[in-house]
This record gives C-alpha cells, structure tokens and sequence, in this order.
C-alpha cells in the first residue's frame, strides 16, 4: 500500500470536513429536501473537481502571480456568500405565522419547494469562487508526488482523493440533516437554524471581504 496515499487521504479528508461555506450552503439546503440537498453536495464537488484540475494543469499558479486577478475572484467569491447570508437571514426574521409548517423556504427565500438545479448551482458557485482552493491544492499536491515520479499522474489520483471523498462527505450531511428534518424543520427550530447559517455565511463573507481589501 502506498503509504503517501493514505497519509494524503487523511489530510484531504480533514480539508473536506473542515466547516466552511460548503458546509453551511449544503445544511441550508438540506432543511429545505433532501434533494436539494444532495444537489448542492453534488455542486460542491463539481467545484472541487474544477479546484483540483487546475491545480493539476497549474493554473493556479496564475492566480498566485497576479494578485489582482486572485483580489477580484476573492471579491467576488465573498460577495457571493454575503447575498447567500443575507437572504438566509432575511428568511431568518419572517414572523412564525407566515412560515408554512413544513418548509423553511427555497434557496433563494422565497416560497416553495426548492428547486434542484438551483441547489446544484449554489453549491457549485459557492466552491467553484473561492480563489484560496486552487492555491490549496496546488501547496498540498506536490508534497504527496514521490521524487521522480511523472507529476500529472500522481496528481490525477490525488485530485480524484479529493472528489471522491467531497463526493461522500457532503451527501452524507445532507442525508443526515435530511434525517433530522422533522425536527430542523420546525418553524421555530428551522428559524433558529436559519440565523445561525446565515450568521456563519455573512461571517465568512466578511472575512473573505476583508482579507481582499486589507491584503
């Protein structure tokens, strides 16, 4: 067994597992179904199978050479969960009596069950316009590349690591969530689910905002 794979894998399943924006997006879209849910899991993976690729062919080293171009995709990575934030505290604030008893709203806040390709498109976005994954990965691929080995390969089978584990991590929790829903899903449980998603979304957003400004 080839020790520097299953050391990569540990570290690659702690990258995955680490609460974040993915994280939260997935949850909040998991209260809403299961489906939705299991869309967004799906989306972010996409975005993660984006990440690795260019941390493969190398492109990500671009955004390490030219700043401006990683200040502006991390502006607008961060402007991209503070709406996500945003509308889910909006949500967050409607009366109890105007919250149907069983759904939390869509992905968007607004009424009805929630739309799969739109959850498919938040969780892909959300990934796909963080700027910090690609530079990750491109850190953390090389140091698990055996001297003399041909480089791509390896790092083919080590980006394949990554998305197979988004790939049972993220529905995992939305299954889980999913599971819990009958509770989560209470209006007053859901809105209090909801402030706290939405807090940890602007939170987040906020410290991508930051470090693009003050960097």
């Amino acid at each position: 067994m080839d020790a520097q794979l299953v050391a990569f894998t540990g570290v690659a399943a702690g990258m995955v597992a680490l609460p974040g924006a993915d994280f939260t997006v997935v949850v909040r879209n998991s209260l809403v179904s299961r489906r939705a849910g299991v869309a967004c899991a799906l989306g972010v993976a996409g975005g993660l199978l984006v990440h690795t690729a260019l941390a493969v062919a190398g492109v990500a080293a671009v955004l390490t050479a030219v700043p401006a171009l990683f200040r502006a995709l991390q502006i607008a990575g961060g402007a991209y969960v503070l709406h996500l934030g945003v509308r889910t505290l909006q949500s967050a604030a409607r009366p109890l009596a105007e919250r149907p008893g069983a759904d939390i709203g869509t992905e968007l806040g607004t009424e009805g069950r929630a739309h799969t390709g739109g959850a498919l498109r938040q969780g892909f976005l959300t990934n796909t316009l963080n700027p910090k994954a690609p530079i990750t990965f491109l850190s953390v691929l090389p140091q698990f590349v055996p001297q003399g080995s041909p480089a791509l390969p390896r790092t083919a089978v080590l980006s394949a690591i990554v998305v197979v584990l988004a790939l049972l991590w993220f529905p995992a929790v939305a299954l889980l969530v999913d599971r819990l829903g009958r509770w989560l899903r209470r209006p007053r449980t859901a809105r209090a689910v909801e402030a706290v998603t939405g807090s940890a979304l602007v939170l987040l957003a906020g410290v991508l905002l930051l470090e693009s400004l003050f960097a």
